[in-house]
């Protein structure tokens, strides 16, 4: 059993089934800010649960970790999956927090990358794992996922290439530059859009994705409906396991600039 946030990635629930591993949620909220309870996660925790899930930023709230966030979790004594796929993307944070592996003080930490967010190559296939903690857990934990990356993972030639790939990832006018910027565009065009309407966009502070709440007077099936009769594609809110009582739309930031201004016109004047 691991435990896993929700709203987050809808993939993680296939994951699990595949895996035969339960997934048990602990709620994220919005309140002025996306944050959970340690509390809850405490009494979430059964004796069958073995990790803690974590994604910074998370998809699609777009809100990193912050160093206290890390410590709660740290706290509850389990080891640590943390996704930070997306963190090398921020928007509107004053201060990137600082990566998993960084902090998390005595607990085993595994904090995830790859090379299809990262460096906008996800036709690679190369992801990689950090490693930290306790050294004796690290290296028991190192020497169990040797055995499975020999058995299921072959060596390529990406691997090889990854340092001059992630060089050139950070030039100026890199893909992943081009995408940050496009990202940061196409999100104050959004909200410049529902200014003055029933619509809200929370903090995004990073990632490639936009949250919208939109009123509950329907379903976010039957907004996304409604914008789908208007030649507008959104994804409604519970593909993510938002709140039931609540209507939320997430909206891709990688939009060409021209399309996504034409798509969220069509949804300002649907929510006015």
């Amino acid at each position: 059993e691991v435990l896993v946030p929700a709203p987050s990635y809808p993939l993680l629930s296939h994951l699990g089934h595949l895996a035969g591993v339960v997934l048990t949620p602990y709620t994220c909220r919005y309140d002025g800010r996306w944050s959970f309870e340690p509390a809850e996660l405490w009494d979430a925790i059964s004796d069958r649960t073995r990790a803690i899930v974590a994604v910074s930023p998370n998809n699609p709230t777009g809100d990193y970790l912050s160093a206290d966030e890390l410590d709660a979790l740290a706290s509850l004594g389990l080891p640590l999956i943390v996704d930070e796929v997306f963190h090398s993307y921020p928007l509107e944070v004053r201060d990137v927090p600082p990566r998993a592996f960084e902090t998390a003080g005595e607990s085993l930490v595994f904090t995830l990358d790859g090379a299809s967010k990262r460096l906008a190559l996800p036709q690679l296939k190369l992801g990689w794992t950090s490693v930290t903690g306790p050294e004796a857990e690290v290296v028991q934990a190192c020497s169990r996922l040797e055995l499975i990356l020999d058995t299921y993972l072959a060596v390529s030639t990406s691997q090889h290439a990854l340092p001059a790939l992630l060089e050139g990832a950070a030039e100026p006018g890199s893909v992943p530059a081009q995408i940050r910027a496009r990202a940061a565009a196409n999100l104050a065009r959004l909200r410049e859009a529902c200014r003055d309407t029933s619509a809200t966009v929370p903090r995004v502070e990073g990632g490639f994705y936009a949250s919208i709440r939109v009123p509950a007077t329907q379903t976010d099936e039957a907004w996304a409906l409604a914008l789908i009769h208007d030649g507008v594609l959104v994804q409604p809110g519970y593909f993510y396991d938002f709140p039931e009582e609540e209507a939320w739309l997430v909206v891709s930031l990688m939009t060409p600039e021209e399309v996504f201004a034409r798509g969220v016109a069509q949804l300002a004047r649907l929510a006015r």
